[in-house]
C-alpha cells in the first residue's frame, strides 16, 4: 500500500518495494499459495516468485479458499500475525494513555499534527503489541514479562490497544472505540485528585459495553511521595467499589519512565483471556478509522482504494473476497427523505499493522484495502459503517425503539455547591447523541413511554435488534453520557437493487 498523506497516519502503508514479512511462496506444480502452515488455499493469482501481496494484480485476485473449522485465536498462523485481544486505555485528558501504550508496544499513537501540537489524542489511536513470558531461571517475575511490536516472537500473547482521547468533547470518539474493546487499561494520573471527570464518564461506558475484565493504572507514581501515592491508592478503591472495576487489580506505574512495564504486561496475560471467536458466522467488520493512502499528485494509474480500519467482530474475511459496507453512501432527497446505497468492493489488501494478511479473524484491529473510490474513505468518512459479506449484513435502521435505561447522577458535571447534577427524564423532541456499535449520531425523541423511547435517527445504521446504544445529552455546550440501552426494534430502510 501507498504511504499516507501528510495528514493520515503512516503504519497502515507499505511502498518500499521490500519483500512482504509475509510472502506467499508457491508450489510450481498445484500453483497454490502456502503461507505459516496454512491448508494450501486456492489461488489461479499466485505469483510465480515470492513477493509481495501488493504486487499481485488486483484485477486477478481470486477470493482465498480456507477451512476456518481448524483456526482459533490461539493458532500459529493466527497469532503470528494479527493481534487476537482488543485493549482500550481510557481515563481522564492527560493521565497518560498514550504514554502508557508506547511504553508497552514502542508506538507513538499521537501521529496527527493537531494532536502533537496540542499533546492530546483527538482520532482513535492504535498499536499492537506481543507480550511473552521468559521461561528462563535467571528471568524473576515480574521481569519476565517482556512486550515487543507485533513483528518479533511469535511465542506470545497478541494484542491491539484502541487508545481512545480523554477530553470531555470527545467523548464520541472514545464510545466509537469502546465498541471494538475487550478489555480495559483505567489510567488515573498519581497527581491529581481521584476521581477526574472523564474518569468517571469513561468507566461508566465501559460498564455500559459490558467490559469485565479491566486493570486500573496509577499513573506518574515518579511525581509524587510515597505517603500520597498510598492516599490516593485509598481514594481508587473507593471510587471502584460497586462498579466493574471493583475487584480489578490497581497497579502503580511510571509509564514515561516505563516503570512497572513489567507488571502490567504481566496482569495483562494473567488477567485478561483470549475471547472466543465465532470464525464460523458471516463476516462482520466494525470500522473506527478510514483513510485515502494516496499521496497529492499521484498518477491516475497509481491510485489505490480506499482503507478501512476497525475489528472483526465475528466471521473470517479473505483475500479477493466480494464485501458490502453498509449503509453506505447516504444523501437526502429533496423532500429531506433519506436513501443508502451500500458499497461494493473487492478486498485487495489485508493489514494487521505492517503484516500482510491473506485472511483476518476477528479480534485485533486490521486494515482493509478496497477499491472503493478514496474519497468515501478520506478522513474517516466510513466511520460507523459495517463491512462484510454482500448480502449478509444487518439491516439499516432510520428509527430505532430502545429500551433504556438512564444513569442516576450526570457524570463530570457538578454544581455550585459541588454536587453531582440529577440526570432529567428523557422528553419529547429532544435531541440525543446516539452510540449504536461505532455509529456515532444525533437522534430526535419521537416518543416516551416508560423505560421505552422511539428516536429518529439523523444518520441510518446498520445494527440489529439486542445491540447496546449509550445515550448523551447537549450539557453546557458538551455531550454527556446520561444512559444507556438496546435496541428492540426499529424502521428498516428497504435496500433497492
Amino acid at each position: 500500500m501507498a504511504p499516507s498523506t501528510k495528514d493520515e497516519p503512516a503504519d497502515l502503508s507499505d511502498d518500499d518495494g521490500s519483500e512482504s514479512s509475509q510472502s506467499a511462496s508457491v508450489d510450481q506444480n498445484s500453483n497454490t499459495h502456502k503461507l505459516n502452515g496454512l491448508p494450501n488455499s486456492s489461488s489461479s493469482a499466485a505469483p510465480q516468485t515470492a513477493k509481495s501481496i501488493e504486487h499481485v494484480n488486483i484485477e486477478d485476485i481470486k477470493e482465498i479458499q480456507l477451512d476456518t473449522s481448524s483456526l482459533n485465536p490461539l493458532s500459529p498462523q493466527v497469532i503470528s500475525k494479527q493481534a487476537t485481544i482488543n485493549i482500550g486505555t481510557i481515563g481522564h485528558v492527560a493521565h497518560g494513555k498514550s504514554t502508557v501504550v508506547k511504553a508497552i508496544s514502542g508506538v507513538h499513537t499521537v501521529r496527527f499534527k493537531n494532536e502533537l501540537e496540542r499533546n492530546i489524542t483527538i482520532k482513535l489511536g492504535y498499536a499492537n503489541a506481543k507480550i511473552y513470558k521468559c521461561e528462563e531461571a535467571s528471568c524473576a517475575r515480574p521481569g519476565c514479562y517482556r512486550s515487543y511490536g507485533s513483528d518479533k516472537e511469535d511465542r506470545p500473547i497478541h494484542v491491539s490497544f484502541v487508545d481512545c482521547p480523554g477530553h470531555d468533547i470527545l467523548m464520541a470518539t472514545m464510545l466509537s472505540g469502546a465498541a471494538v474493546m475487550d478489555a480495559a487499561l483505567l489510567l488515573i494520573a498519581g497527581n491529581e485528585p481521584c476521581p477526574q471527570p472523564q474518569t468517571s464518564e469513561h468507566l461508566a461506558a465501559i460498564e455500559i459495553m459490558k467490559l469485565k475484565h479491566i486493570i486500573v493504572l496509577q499513573n506518574k507514581v515518579d511525581l509524587i511521595t510515597e505517603a500520597a501515592a498510598s492516599e490516593q491508592y485509598k481514594s481508587i478503591l473507593s471510587f471502584v467499589k460497586g462498579t466493574v472495576a471493583d475487584s480489578a487489580p490497581v497497579v502503580p506505574i511510571s509509564a514515561q519512565l516505563r516503570y512497572n512495564i513489567d507488571s502490567v504486561n504481566e496482569y495483562i496475560v494473567k488477567k485478561i483471556p483470549v475471547p472466543m471467536r465465532d470464525f464460523s458466522a458471516d463476516p462482520r467488520l466494525t470500522v473506527i478509522r478510514s483513510f485515502d493512502v494516496n499521496k497529492p499528485g499521484a498518477e491516475v494509474d497509481e491510485l489505490k482504494g480506499g482503507v478501512a480500519g476497525g475489528s472483526l467482530l465475528q466471521g473470517v474475511l479473505r483475500m479477493g473476497q466480494e464485501v458490502e459496507v453498509r449503509p453506505g453512501v447516504v444523501t437526502k432527497d429533496s423532500e429531506g427523505k433519506i436513501h443508502c446505497k451500500p458499497i461494493r468492493s473487492k478486498i485487495v489488501t489485508l493489514l494487521a499493522e505492517k503484516n500482510e494478511l491473506l485472511f483476518a479473524v476477528p479480534g485485533g484491529l486490521i486494515g482493509v484495502g478496497t477499491k472503493i473510490d478514496p474519497q468515501l474513505c478520506r478522513a474517516d468518512r466510513l466511520v460507523g459503517q459495517v463491512l462484510g459479506a454482500v448480502g449478509k449484513l444487518p439491516k439499516i435502521f432510520t428509527e430505532i425503539e430502545i429500551n433504556y435505561f438512564l444513569l442516576r447522577r450526570l457524570l463530570g458535571v457538578k454544581t455550585d455547591d459541588k454536587k453531582q447534577t440529577k440526570v432529567s427524564k428523557l422528553t419529547k423532541g429532544e435531541i440525543l447523541m446516539v452510540n449504536i456499535g461505532s455509529t456515532s449520531t444525533g437522534g430526535r425523541v419521537m416518543s416516551v413511554k416508560a423505560d421505552l423511547a422511539k428516536v429518529l435517527l439523523n444518520q441510518p445504521a446498520c445494527t440489529e435488534v439486542g445491540e447496546k446504544v449509550a445515550l448523551s445529552r447537549r450539557i453546557e455546550q458538551h455531550w454527556r453520557l446520561i444512559g444507556w440501552g438496546s435496541v428492540r426494534r426499529g424502521a428498516e430502510y428497504e435496500i433497492h437493487s
